[in-house]
């Protein structure tokens, strides 16, 4: 779905982030701005600002920062698109599709109206199961064995399913009613020998866990038998509201959580994560009867930068294991850790903090395997390394896997790791994967651009910098070339403050549709390469203008650690400021007014365009 970059500014307009972020902290008027404890890590004194005149929030803690749109995302976890609907239902704004035609909308309207029914048809569901739980004298006393808390059942929405076939009859009153079908709360069986169709309650005798989504909706549900019985878990079937591989049980009651410990820890059953919330660990979430997938890990880091998996250590365990490694490889940035728990065979998670207490387990996350450790032992499997055949089957492996991750110095890391390990050097493991080993060179710091040359060109005064030539070209503006650093550089954004940010979204033309895109990106996967990011654009509105504008500059990735980039950037920043400040005093003096609110406008604007020149002057100097 394609947002119109002016309806996404106007609704930044029209909200207020104080009112909403408001609603989630507790905020204390300090000056021009309003103070909170910052709900994105734990702390005891305010540091998380919030501005009512820039409509900016920004933690001088842990560095979060941006506009009402992303702290819905980064609070709620939700994607862009998500969060302005949210936004804009709250004050009652439709939200416009580029490109759709009006039978378009009119589908896609219907299946929101069609996905809400589906959610209070299960909500009403959840709310009679819970109230069956209250009487349920062997479900209670399961959970009681299982070490389970009144309130943590309570905090979890835990409810119980009557042995009864058909006991939803009596809290629905159409039970012919084709939604507890299409919900997956009832099976609707295919009639024999010309008999009628028979409905059965799916979830009958078992202990009810309630999947819901970050908006904490309910979309499905995981059942536990009480014995022994099989299958011992039971999951909703797919419906338009419930994917198992999109989904993560427990994450809407982890995310403060998740922000307070540092890390999210993924296990692989419904009674892991309430145990374990239960003993002291409520970072905890579970995949839902399916492998780990990409979708899993992209959810899963818009909450936090680390990523524990914890296994069992049997053959089984090591399976789902590298399942979840292949889904997190293309995340695996240098600011992101995941990690890999193996237990011994006889424990689960819950079991193993029970027999050796909650630090012994949290020194095991401590030390659970790095994912370049996991990517070598992985590729490594069954291999002889004594030998020259052995040594050859893991350079084959280890390649499938080395491609999946972002480039970066991990990827570098890994690599050396890999050639080390194979017993060959790094060029000639190049060579045999067909991958061209980049060459470092250092970043050129002269004004003129040679014909031909690659790399991004410097600033210095100049008010263009040109690209290499290839026939008649217009000459770059700094929008342009801001443009091109951040889509070939994206990990500076998250190096920027929150008015730069603003600034370049303001851009007029293709170049602040770019960035607005660019920052709901990376708001909600995170820095990405240039490649992977062009393919997320493929038939979106800012596809024609950012890939006409990269194959223009034909620019290369950092040498470095785009510390020079960024600094080139900043000078961008400050000279798009002094243009945009020019411009206003242009338009004032056009006027020829004499009003004294407009004159005392023009100064102060002057004051800033001389403080500006002077910082950018000792810049260069």
């Amino acid at each position: 779905m394609s947002i119109p970059t002016a309806f996404i500014q106007e609704l930044v307009a029209r909200a207020d982030v104080v009112d909403i972020v408001g609603r989630h902290v507790q905020l204390k008027k300090g000056g021009a701005n309003f103070m909170g404890l910052c709900p994105f890590h734990g702390e005891k004194s305010p540091s998380f600002s919030v501005s009512p005149s820039k409509q900016f929030y920004h933690c001088f803690g842990c560095g979060k920062n941006g506009n009402v749109i992303s702290f819905l995302m980064d609070f709620s976890g939700m994607g862009f698109v998500d969060a302005v609907k949210e936004l804009a239902q709250q004050y009652g704004m439709q939200v416009p599709e580029e490109d759709a035609s009006p039978e378009d909308r009119a589908r896609a309207a219907a299946q929101r109206e069609r996905q809400q029914t589906l959610s209070d048809v299960l909500e009403k569901a959840n709310a009679a199961y819970r109230k069956e739980l209250k009487t349920a004298t062997r479900a209670v006393e399961y959970l009681k064995g299982r070490g389970v808390s009144g309130q943590v059942a309570k905090d979890f929405g835990l409810g119980y399913a009557p042995e009864g076939w058909r006991s939803l009859a009596s809290v629905f009153p159409h039970y012919d009613d084709p939604l507890l079908v299409e919900s997956g709360l009832v099976i609707l069986a295919a009639p024999e020998d010309g008999g009628e169709e028979k409905r059965y309650d799916r979830f009958r005798d078992r202990v009810m866990f309630p999947i819901r989504n970050v908006k904490g909706e309910c979309i499905g549900f995981g059942a536990r038998v009480l014995g022994d019985e099989k299958p011992k878990y039971l999951n909703s079937p797919e419906t338009p509201v419930f994917s198992k591989g999109r989904e993560l049980y427990g994450l809407f009651e982890a995310r403060s959580h998740v922000r307070e410990a540092g890390y999210a820890l993924v296990t692989e059953g419904y009674m892991d994560v309430v145990a374990l919330a239960q003993l002291g660990f409520p970072n905890a979430v579970a995949t839902l009867g399916t492998a780990c997938t990409a979708d899993h890990v992209q959810k899963l880091f818009r909450f936090t930068d680390a990523v524990v998996f914890s296994f069992d250590g049997d053959a089984a365990g090591r399976r789902a294991a590298h399942k979840a490694l292949e889904a997190a490889l293309p995340f695996a940035t240098d600011v992101r850790s995941v990690k890999f728990l193996f237990l011994p065979p006889e424990h689960d998670p819950d079991s193993y903090v029970r027999a050796h207490g909650r630090e012994a387990f949290a020194d095991r996350v401590k030390q659970a395997t790095p994912l370049s450790k996991f990517v070598l032992e992985s590729a490594a499997q069954d291999c002889d390394l004594d030998n020259a055949e052995g040594r050859a089957q893991l350079a084959t492996r280890a390649k499938a896997l080395w491609t999946e991750l972002p480039e970066g110095a991990l990827k570098m890391q890994i690599f050396a790791d890999m050639a080390a390990l194979v017993q060959i050097g790094p060029r000639e493991l190049a060579d045999l994967w067909g991958h061209k080993t980049p060459e470092r060179v250092p970043a050129r710091r002269s004004n003129a651009v040679p014909q031909g040359e690659p790399r991004y060109a410097t600033l210095g005064d100049a008010r263009t910098v040109r690209p290499p030539r290839r026939g008649r070209t217009q000459p770059l503006s700094r929008a342009d070339h801001a443009l091109r650093i951040v889509l070939m550089c994206s990990d500076l954004w998250e190096r920027l403050a929150p008015e730069d940010h603003s600034a370049l979204c303001q851009l007029s033309g293709g170049h602040g549709a770019c960035f607005t895109w660019l920052e709901a990106q990376i708001h909600e996967l995170g820095p990405m390469t240039w490649n992977a990011l062009r393919e997320r654009m493929l038939e979106q509105a800012p596809e024609l203008f950012a890939t006409t504008q990269m194959v223009m500059a034909e620019a290369l990735p950092p040498a470095g650690d785009g510390s020079e980039e960024l600094k080139e950037l900043r000078h961008l920043l400050s000279d798009l400021e002094i243009d945009r400040i020019k411009a206003l005093q242009k338009g004032i003096s056009a006027g020829h007014t004499l009003d004294p609110a407009a004159l005392q406008t023009y100064k102060t604007l002057d004051l800033r365009l001389k403080e500006l020149q002077r910082l950018r002057t000792e810049a260069i100097l």
